[in-house]
């Protein structure tokens, strides 16, 4: 398997090909029950989502965790490690990316409970080492003894899985994605915040992994390549294109943690200003977790593609009357986040397609 640099041969046309009928599944392969756009059984399927609203951001994430304890500890007992899956946006701006307090909250609940080993990976746009030294990531691993802790740069480790998505064009195209983030002997955390996005209205613990997962080109390769960019085609296809690769993720999951003690909003997710939402939001259902995530943020769920392909797909819980609230009261929690400033732009997904979208973010 070509690590960079790859060029569309005889083979790779044969296997993206092969590679349509798993990749389009998610798009007219699911069974519909009674209700219009719900897959058979999920109408009926309830899920947990805890939320934490008190006043640490680290004690905040760990509470979150251990009101859904019931619901992780069958699954993370029968894993061999955990990867932790942050979200570093940017590597300079703290409001962007992970706090070091949550992945702190996430290793103290998982101290009592968990022996194997715990890796925090990511790939970021730039550089992820720079990131983890900027953000002091490097000094949790001594914190946590007897928990064995270790950090990896996704893109310089460079391990990979072929997966298929539409480019601009709507093209099939191959991407890479880290093969950590596949792995069936690990239960992967998402820990990712709440945040409005520039190109998909909001970012959460889905977004977080569909695009962490796709790799760049490391520091030592000769030529530079970068597999995000390929999700940046156009404002409908980027919504396709998360919902497929979170269908090809999703049987890896274990749980999301959404820290919204310090939220983004207006031009997310990286240029945007501050709100103190102060909760914590956990569920081993990602779909379940950002739909309560985009209700605590006062938004339209509607306005989130992928979110609504990933719940008709039958990846989660998108139906909020059928999600379990354990913690503080959804409605107290609820702060109207300020929307990006290309909003009427970004909605254009939702309309007719009468030419290939523009290209956003």
């Amino acid at each position: 398997m070509k690590t960079h640099g790859q060029q569309f041969s005889r083979r790779n046309f044969l296997w993206t090909a092969a590679a349509f009928t798993t990749s389009t599944a998610l798009l007219h392969s699911q069974e519909r029950s009674g209700e219009p756009g719900q897959p058979t059984g999920l109408a009926d399927r309830r899920s947990v989502v805890s939320v934490a609203n008190g006043a640490n951001r680290r004690k905040n994430v760990e509470e979150a965790l251990v009101a859904i304890e019931d619901q992780i500890l069958p699954v993370l007992k029968t894993r061999k490690h955990v990867v932790i899956k942050p979200n570093i946006v940017s590597t300079t701006n703290q409001l962007a990316s992970t706090h070091l307090d949550a992945l702190h909250g996430i290793l103290d609940f998982l101290g009592p409970r968990f022996k194997g080993p715990v890796v925090i990976a990511e790939s970021s746009a730039g550089y992820t080492t720079e990131g983890y030294d900027h953000f002091g990531y490097r000094g949790l691993l001594p914190q946590h003894k007897p928990l064995d802790v270790s950090l990896v740069d996704l893109n310089e480790e460079g391990k990979c899985l072929t997966h298929t998505i539409l480019n601009g064009d709507l093209h099939l195209v191959p991407v890479r994605l880290a093969a950590r983030l596949l792995d069936p002997e690990a239960y992967i955390i998402c820990s990712a915040m709440l945040k409005t996005h520039n190109t998909v209205v909001a970012t959460l613990s889905i977004k977080n992994m569909a695009l962490g997962a796709p790799l760049h080109s490391a520091r030592k390769d000769s030529q530079h390549w970068n597999d995000k960019r390929t999700y940046h085609g156009g404002v409908r296809q980027t919504h396709v294109d998360i919902a497929m690769t979170a269908e090809r993720l999703q049987p890896c999951w274990g749980t999301a943690v959404l820290d919204g003690w310090e939220g983004m909003e207006g031009n997310g997710p990286g240029d945007g200003t501050l709100v103190p939402s102060r909760i914590a939001i956990a569920s081993t259902d990602f779909v379940a977790a950002d739909r309560v995530g985009v209700q605590a943020m006062g938004m339209n769920p509607e306005w989130v593609g992928y979110l609504g392909f990933c719940a008709r797909a039958g990846l989660g819980q998108g139906d909020l009357s059928k999600i379990e609230i354990r913690g503080a009261k959804l409605a107290s929690v609820v702060r109207k986040y300020r929307m990006h400033d290309d909003l009427e732009r970004e909605l254009r997904w939702m309309g007719p397609m009468k030419e290939i979208p523009e290209k956003l973010g």
